[in-house]
C-alpha cells in the first residue's frame, strides 16, 4: 500500500506572504488534496532577530484569504530546537559526525591561503578524523561528515536529474559552538519527523537538496520526493520585486482580487494543463501533478490575472460575492457596508458581475445601488444632462407612472418612448444613465429600474428634469 502524500509550505516570518511563496503553498496545496493526503504548515522561525509574531500573523492571514487550508497544528521550528540537536548528537555517537574546533580565523585563513593558491576554498577540517583524545577544553562545532568521493544524484522532479560531484560538498556544521541546530538539519528533522513524502519548493533551494541528502542518509532516512519550481519573474523577465509592483499576498487582496481568480491565476504561473487556462478549485485539484511544471521562470502578467478574475467573478454565487466583497472593504480599510446598502448589492449583482474584473471595478457599476438622492452625476454623465434630455426625462415620467413594472414592459415602453420622440435609444439611455446612477457607463438601465423600483426611479429622474 502507498503512503499517502503529505506535502508542506515553510515559511520564514521576516515579513508578509510573498505572491511567490503563495503560489509554492498553492502547489502543495493542490497536489496533497487532489491525492487525499495532508498539507502541512509550518513556520520556520529559527532567525530569532528577524522573525515576528507580525510576520506570522500576515502569513497565516494571507493563506486564509487564498483559502488554503492547512492540516492540523501550524508548527513552530523554532519550537523543534531540542530534536534537531538529539539527531545531532545521535550521528556524533555513531563517527557520522565530528567536533570540530577550528576557529573563525583559522577558517578564514584557510580560505584566505587557498584563494591565493588557486585552490578551492572548501574547508577541510583538520579535525574530521581526529583522535578524540587531542580534543582540546574549548568552544566546538558539531560538522556532518560529507562522503568525500563518488556523485549525489538529486532526482527532481521538474528539474529532472542534477549531479553534484561530492568533492565540492563541505562538511556542513549541524551544531554551533552555542548548541543551536542550524536551518539545514532543522529543515530535515522537520521534514522527516513530520512525514513529509514531497518537498516542493522554490529553485532556489535546489543547492540545498545535495546538502540535506547527506543528513538523510546518514540517519538512514527516506529522502523526499524532491520538486523544486522555478522562481516568478516581472514582466521585464527579471526576479519579481518591489519595483514590478505589489508582492504580497494580502496587497491583493485589498486592491479587489478574488481569491479564486488569484487561485487560478497563479496555478497557471508556471504549470499547465493542455491549453486550459481557466479553471475551477475542483479541476485544479484532479489536474494538478508535477510534471506539468515548467523549468523556465514564469512572467507575472496582471492583465491574465484581471481577465480570469473577471471570468471567476462572473460564476461566483452571489452571497458568496457578497461576504467577499465585505472582507476586501475591510483589507482595503473601507467603511463596511450598512445591511441595507448590502442587500441592495447583492440584490444587483446579476447585472454587475459579467463585466467587473476586480471588487473595485464591481462596486464601481453597482453605484446607482449604493447611492442615496441626490444623485450626483461625474463629469462624463453631467453632459448628457443638457436642457433637451432633461426635457425628455420630464415627457417621460408620466409614460411610467402606471407601467407594469417589468424588464420586458419598460423595455417595450422606453423604446416606444424614444421613437415617439424620433431619437435612437441612445439618445434616450445617456440622460437615463445620468440620472439614475450619476455615471456614463452603467448595467442596463432597464435592469437599473427593475432594481430601483418605480418610485425611486421617478424621484431620480424628477430630480434630473429639474
Amino acid at each position: 500500500m502507498t503512503s499517502p502524500v503529505i506535502t508542506r509550505f515553510a515559511p520564514s516570518p521576516t515579513g508578509f506572504l510573498h505572491i511567490g511563496g503563495a503560489r509554492t503553498a498553492l502547489f502543495n496545496w493542490l497536489y496533497a488534496r487532489g491525492r487525499g493526503g495532508k498539507f502541512l504548515l509550518r513556520i520556520e522561525d529559527t532567525d530569532r532577530e528577524r522573525s515576528t509574531p507580525e510576520a506570522t500573523a500576515a502569513i497565516l492571514q494571507g493563506l486564509d484569504w487564498l483559502g488554503l487550508d492547512h492540516d492540523g497544528e501550524v508548527i513552530s521550528q523554532f519550537e523543534g530546537a531540542p530534536r534537531h540537536a538529539e539527531v545531532a548528537l545521535q550521528l556524533l555517537s555513531e563517527g557520522k559526525a565530528y567536533k570540530c574546533f577550528s576557529t573563525q580565523e583559522e577558517i578564514a585563513a584557510f580560505r584566505e591561503a587557498a584563494r591565493a593558491e588557486g585552490k578551492s576554498t572548501l574547508f577541510h577540517s583538520p579535525w574530521r578524523d581526529a583522535d578524540p583524545a587531542t580534543h582540546p577544553d574549548a568552544p566546538y562545532v558539531v560538522r556532518i561528515k560529507a562522503p568525500q568521493t563518488g556523485e549525489t544524484v538529486i532526482r527532481d522532479q521538474v528539474q529532472g536529474d542534477v549531479t553534484i560531484r561530492n568533492d565540492q560538498l563541505d562538511d556542513m556544521v549541524l551544531l554551533r559552538a552555542d548548541g543551536s541546530p542550524v536551518y539545514m538539519l532543522a529543515v530535515v528533522v522537520d521534514d522527516h519527523d513530520m512525514g513529509v513524502t514531497h518537498v516542493i519548493r522554490g529553485d532556489d533551494h535546489l543547492n540545498n537538496a545535495a546538502r540535506q541528502m547527506m543528513i538523510y542518509d546518514a540517519m538512514g532516512w527516506d529522502v523526499p520526493v524532491w520538486a523544486h519550481i522555478p522562481l516568478i519573474h516581472g514582466p521585464d523577465g527579471k526576479k519579481l520585486s518591489k519595483r514590478h509592483g505589489a508582492l504580497g499576498a494580502q496587497e491583493y487582496q485589498a486592491m479587489g482580487y478574488p481569491a479564486a481568480g488569484m487561485r487560478n491565476y497563479l496555478a497557471r504561473l508556471g504549470w499547465s494543463h493542455g491549453d486550459d487556462e481557466f479553471f475551477t478549485d475542483a479541476q485544479a485539484k484532479e489536474w494538478f501533478d508535477l510534471d506539468g511544471i515548467g523549468k523556465s521562470p514564469a512572467r507575472f502578467d496582471t492583465k491574465k490575472l484581471e481577465n480570469l478574475c473577471g471570468q471567476h467573478i462572473a460564476i461566483s454565487e452571489d452571497a458568496a460575492l457578497r461576504r467577499e466583497i465585505e472582507a476586501y472593504l475591510q483589507a482595503a480599510g473601507q467603511p463596511a457596508l450598512p445591511a441595507a446598502k448590502a442587500d441592495a448589492l447583492q440584490a444587483a449583482m446579476f447585472c454587475l458581475k459579467d463585466r467587473a474584473k476586480t471588487f473595485p471595478d464591481l462596486l464601481e457599476k453597482a453605484h446607482f445601488a449604493l447611492t442615496d438622492r441626490p444623485i450626483e452625476a461625474d463629469e462624463k454623465a453631467a453632459k448628457a444632462l443638457d436642457s433637451v434630455s432633461r426635457g425628455m426625462l420630464s415627457d417621460l415620467t408620466p409614460h411610467l407612472q402606471n407601467a407594469s413594472w417589468s424588464r420586458d414592459t419598460l423595455e417595450a415602453e422606453l423604446n416606444a418612448f424614444a421613437d415617439a420622440q424620433g431619437v435612437k435609444f441612445g439618445k434616450l439611455a445617456a440622460p437615463l444613465r445620468a440620472a439614475l446612477a450619476g455615471r456614463a457607463a452603467t448595467p442596463s438601465v432597464f435592469d437599473m429600474m427593475v432594481l430601483l423600483g418605480r418610485e425611486e426611479t421617478i424621484a431620480r429622474l424628477t430630480d434630473a428634469a429639474a
